[in-house]
């Protein structure tokens, strides 16, 4: 993209050797490249640009690069790197790279960095682009002369570079020097020495698109955590122009602006002197067109004012001619009239089309009308026959069901009669007792019944008085935890308070009771140069008040930095980490704020928050030293903070209206009040709250109690109500087995049948006449239906006659309105036509008479009519020429061979003057469209980036249930990132700096993916981007990051994490390098035991989140 611009202004200033014009130098690098690349970066260009920003992932990588797939899988990726005495490892590798993913696992010190920073040395990257070294030799081994590194680069495909020379892979050997100095060599794959130029190397890293200082391509530790902890809109908004090259971009357009103006300038200049020049030129031509005979330049100019005469004749002639050729065409010209008369035709035509449609249009509505009466009445006599049919049908199956039950019966009768005529015959006395046995069994039955339903209910109860039992406990338990978490604050908080009562006599005690001793181990330490600069701290000691009313308000702003403490840079960080080791348990040590010193106080001008009435919090305190204020202007934002005693006040100020210019915050000295009333009130709050919890827990068990008890007689119930269900059960089947010998009464049993067989005869002749009936109205039925489905189908078919003739009515309608608009529209213009004509007859004739005039005038001046070839303004400039060179004839004469001598002198400076002038001036107008072509470009190129950065940041927070967004404002240069995460999606919008460690990492990665798919680079590398979070942020960033791998399977991933990845599938496309871990000396141990227990594993190195406690060491 960078190139294609430079490429077009060499060759909008090919034509300018010749011109004394200072212009821009390209680098090597781009100027190498310029000719090979414009045509594909031209293209590249355009694709972009034009690419629509909502298009998916799947199409991306189709439209965003330039290299071709298999160009893009087969060159430029690292096979294998190679280190020896490099940094503090004596041989690390030689480490085989997968051709996709690759993770770089170990412990602290194994070299996971170390790899990634000799990747950027080996590959010519500067010692300063690492973030690890100033300078080369500090990369070397201590205690040895050199270091090497070995990089290959994979070199195949039809993209491949050199092949025939290097051939399937490039080796790339860097030797450094303990004085800092180093060697490159680049060789085959056969191991043949190619090349030790770093010319050479360079031709090869653009040719595979690798940029070293892309972070991109590689984003080491520092970088992310400058991104990460950035609080600056500007800063992350130069992240993304660097990413995306569109940063150097904007730099080379802003230096060829600057040379272009200074080559303006430049040609300006010699414009100003072309014109004194070209006046010396003229004079030295006149004297030498003066040489000719005098009388001949009278004889000519009085030619010339004959000739004047009549050129302005001949002038007014042809505008006369003119005009009534112009008249001619214009009476000749019938087209309007045509058209006129054409469109008229065409109106009456389409009225009568309309009019035969309308007319087939009423009658076919007409019947449809007279057959939707038709129907109304059909469908109501359809209802009422259907709803008699359905009566009539119910009839029919009630009396049906009846027989068929009555025939059951019958059936029923007839097998007992027959069992009892088998059986023996049984007296009177034997039927007496199968009654009574009859309404004992039924006794049995409804008793067993009641049981059963007893036992049930016993069952629902018990099972209910379980779960409210259940309820119970678990409320007692909830309570007592409730009141042991409030039992240990009120006990932390009335340590706390009398820690602050026996610290009224020494104010350092009020931030902890081991401050005076950390603040004497931090003296003793800095006196015996441990420190490179002595910490501030603790913050609230070092601040006092202007106005002591105000304490409130101002601890009420500062309150989480009160006992910070400032340190210069990390090594003092660290061993002041060591020192609070020895007085904090891990977990409650102060927070340690790193930032440069300076001696001068922030310059806040532009951001300090301005009140007429109010001072900000800047403005009431003073400072021991400026690094105090400078911190909390960093940290806090103290001038943005105002004071406001009223709450009142305050809340008219800051929510009604507009607030004051540069005003985030104002507090009021309303406030809890100080720290010993704020735990004397939490006191008293946590003695009434335990006075409840402790009332609510004897309620509780008191409960539970009372539950146990009924609960245990329930189940004894249940118990005696299952004995007699037993008891009774038993019964039953006692009195069954003795019903099997018994008989029934026969006579009894006849007499039955008799009347169920007159019963069932009487039914079948109802079920007859029922059927007769129901065969009636199903007749009646069918045929109304069959009349009322004729009647709709016709109307259908009317209404599917009448859609055609509706559209073509329609059409019709609108075409004829169409032609109506025409043929007012002709109307109007064969009016103006008819005016045209006529205002062109009055212009004719006064033409003609100022024709006359002119030719009076000639006449006068020669009666005989002269031809003239040029015009009349050519004439008269010609004529007053010829004045002026005869008065200075008249007054001057000249020696003709000087005179010759000196015109010839002067033509030839000024036609060179004149052409390279003429030349730089084509080239500035070239490169002023180039420019501005270039412009357009880049800004539809910065929007197509921008939106679809947005766009792709969004769908891997929608991965993570998180919603948020990216604001770009190009006119400022800034980058606004907010990010809501789960459960805040109500919230305001906030930025990163108010997300965890965790949620902040993860945003980043987010960010970083989306710069991904928007760019281009044969391998990209990510160093330790999951330290700060927890395990469900890193199992979705690496989820995010396998499946942008695996979509771009062409390219190479190498990830470096101290953490575990057993959780990473089992693929071909993933490849785990693990680490040795390294071999330490107990001190060393002892040393890095200290740092795990102080969080600094890992990239414990980065700067400590103000915005986050879980962060803070």
């Amino acid at each position: 993209m960078l190139l294609v611009a430079g490429a077009d202004v060499l060759q909008g200033g090919g034509n300018t050797e010749a011109c004394p014009v200072t212009f821009f130098k390209m680098s090597k690098r781009k100027a190498k490249v310029i000719s090979d690349l414009t045509t594909v970066k031209s293209r590249k260009l355009t694709t972009v640009a034009t690419e629509d920003a909502a298009d998916d992932t799947n199409r991306q990588g189709a439209s965003s690069h330039s290299f071709t797939p298999s160009a893009t899988g087969d060159i430029g990726l690292i096979e294998s790197i190679t280190l020896k005495n490099f940094m503090c490892h004596h041989l690390l590798g030689p480490f085989q790279f997968g051709p996709n993913v690759n993770f770089i696992v170990g412990n602290n010190g194994s070299g996971k960095s170390a790899i990634l920073t000799a990747l950027i040395v080996g590959l010519g990257g500067k010692a300063t682009v690492t973030n690890r070294g100033v300078s080369l030799k500090d990369f070397v081994k201590t205690g040895e002369n050199m270091a090497d590194i070995a990089i290959k680069l994979k070199n195949r495909g039809p993209d491949a570079y050199k092949r025939d020379v290097y051939g399937d892979s490039i080796s790339i050997e860097h030797r450094i020097s303990s004085d800092g100095s180093r060697t490159c060599r680049l060789k085959s794959k056969s191991g043949q020495l190619i090349s030790n130029k770093k010319e050479e190397l360079t031709t090869v890293l653009d040719h595979f698109n690798i940029q070293l200082d892309n972070p991109v391509s590689i984003l080491n530790q520092e970088m992310s955590k400058q991104f990460l902890h950035s609080k600056s809109e500007s800063d992350k908004y130069k992240f993304f122009m660097k990413a995306t090259l569109l940063e150097q971009m904007k730099r080379d357009y802003i230096h060829i602006k600057q040379t272009k103006t200074i080559t303006r300038q430049q040609v300006e200049r010699q414009e100003e002197g072309l014109k004194d020049l070209k006046q010396e030129f003229l004079q030295r031509k006149e004297r030498y067109e003066n040489l000719s005979s005098f009388s001949g330049m009278k004889e000519a100019l009085e030619s010339l004012k004959k000739a004047m005469a009549w050129c302005l004749v001949r002038e007014k002639e042809q505008v006369v001619e003119q005009l009534k050729e112009d008249i001619e065409k214009e009476e000749n010209f019938s087209k309007h009239h045509d058209n006129l008369q054409l469109c008229q035709t065409k109106v009456v035509q389409l009225e009568k089309k309309l009019q035969s449609i309308k007319s087939k249009m009423d009658s076919l509505r007409e019947e449809q009308d007279s057959l939707s009466e038709e129907r109304l009445k059909l469908k109501e006599q359809v209802k009422v026959i259907s709803k008699a049919h359905k009566e009539q049908e119910l009839v029919y199956f009630r009396a049906l069901n009846k027989l068929k039950q009555s025939e059951q019966e019958q059936n029923l009768l007839r097998e007992k009669i027959n069992k009892a005529k088998a059986s023996m015959s049984l007296n009177s006395e034997g039927e007496t007792e199968y009654a009574k046995w009859q309404k004992k069994l039924c006794g049995l039955k409804e008793q067993l019944a009641e049981l059963e339903n007893k036992c049930t209910q016993l069952n629902q109860e018990i099972k209910h008085k379980h779960q409210a039992l259940f309820k119970g406990k678990e409320e007692r338990d909830k309570l007592r935890l409730e009141e042991r978490d409030v039992q240990a604050s009120y006990e932390s908080k009335l340590k706390r308070k009398n820690q602050l009562l026996a610290s009224q006599s020494n104010i350092l005690k009020r931030f902890g009771d081991h401050v005076p001793n950390l603040l004497g181990s931090i003296a003793e330490a800095y006196s015996t140069g441990h420190f490179l600069k002595k910490p501030f701290g603790p913050i609230g000691a070092c601040i006092s008040l202007k106005d002591p009313t105000l304490a409130v308000a101002v601890e009420g702003c500062l309150r989480s930095f009160m006992k910070a403490f400032c340190c210069d840079n990390y090594k003092d960080e660290a061993v002041l980490q060591d020192l609070m080791y020895r007085y904090y348990p891990k977990g409650s040590r102060p927070q340690i704020i790193v930032s440069p010193f300076s001696e001068k106080v922030y310059n806040i001008h532009g951001r300090r928050a301005c009140h007429p009435e109010y001072p900000s919090v800047l403005d009431m305190i003073t400072a021991t030293s400026p690094v105090i204020i400078n911190c909390l202007i960093d940290m806090r934002g103290i001038e943005s903070v105002l004071i406001i005693k009223e709450k009142d006040k305050a809340r008219r100020v800051m929510q009604q209206g507009q607030p004051p210019k540069n005003c985030r915050e104002a507090f009021t000295v309303e406030g809890p009040g100080t720290e010993i009333s704020m735990l004397e009130s939490d006191l008293e709050n946590h003695q009434a709250q335990l006075s409840r919890f402790q009332l609510h827990a004897t309620s509780v068990t008191e409960d539970i109690a009372g539950m146990e008890n009924k609960l245990t007689s329930t189940i004894m119930t249940l118990k005696k109500t299952q004995a007699s269900v037993n008891h009774v059960k038993a019964a039953i089947m006692e009195l069954e087995t003795a019903a099997e010998e018994q008989t029934d009464d026969i006579s009894s049993l006849e007499e039955v049948a008799q009347e169920n067989q007159q019963k069932i005869e009487a039914e079948k002749q109802t079920v007859h006449e029922a059927k007769t009936e129901l065969d009636k109205h199903q007749k009646m039925a069918e045929g109304i239906d069959s009349k009322y489905s004729s009647v709709r189908e016709r109307i259908d078919q009317l209404s599917e006659e009448m859609e055609p003739l509706k559209d073509e009515q329609v059409k019709l309608e609108a075409e004829c309105a169409k032609h109506e608009r025409n043929l007012m529209i002709l109307e109007s213009k064969l009016k103006s036509h008819e005016d045209n004509i006529q205002a062109m007859r009055s212009e004719l004739a006064q033409r003609e008479e100022e024709l006359q005039e002119y030719v009076v005038k000639a006449t006068k001046i020669s009666p005989e009519r002269q031809q003239a070839t040029g015009s009349a303004k050519s004439i008269d400039a010609e004529i007053t020429r010829l004045k002026k060179k005869i008065k200075v004839y008249e007054s001057n004469h000249g020696e003709q061979e000087k005179v010759v001598r000196e015109y010839a002198e002067a033509l030839a400076l000024y036609r060179e003057k004149t052409n390279q002038v003429r030349d730089l001036r084509r080239f500035i107008d070239r490169l002023d469209n180039i420019m501005s072509d270039r412009q357009n470009r880049y800004k539809i190129m910065r929007r197509s980036l921008s939106v679809r950065c947005k766009l792709y940041f969004n769908n891997f927070l929608i991965k993570m249930n998180c919603c948020g967004s990216m604001i770009f404002d190009h006119n400022n240069e800034t980058l606004s990132i907010s990010v809501k995460p789960p459960g805040r999606e109500d919230d305001a919008a906030s930025d990163m700096r108010s997300l965890s460690g965790g949620e902040r990492s993860f945003s980043t990665v987010c960010f970083m993916l989306s710069l991904w798919e928007i760019t281009e680079s044969p391998f990209r590398c990510l160093d330790e981007f999951d330290v700060y979070m927890d395990m469900h942020n890193r199992r979705i960033s690496l989820d995010l990051l396998l499946e942008l791998s695996e979509r771009q399977h062409l390219r190479q991933f190498i990830f470096i994490t101290p953490l575990t990845t057993s959780s990473l599938p089992k693929t071909s496309l993933i490849k785990v390098h693990q680490l040795q871990d390294p071999e330490r000396n107990p001190n060393e141990t002892e040393v890095i035991s200290i740092l795990e227990d102080n969080g600094l594993v890992g990239t414990a190195q980065a700067c400590v989140d103000p915005h986050s406690e879980r962060d803070a060491k």
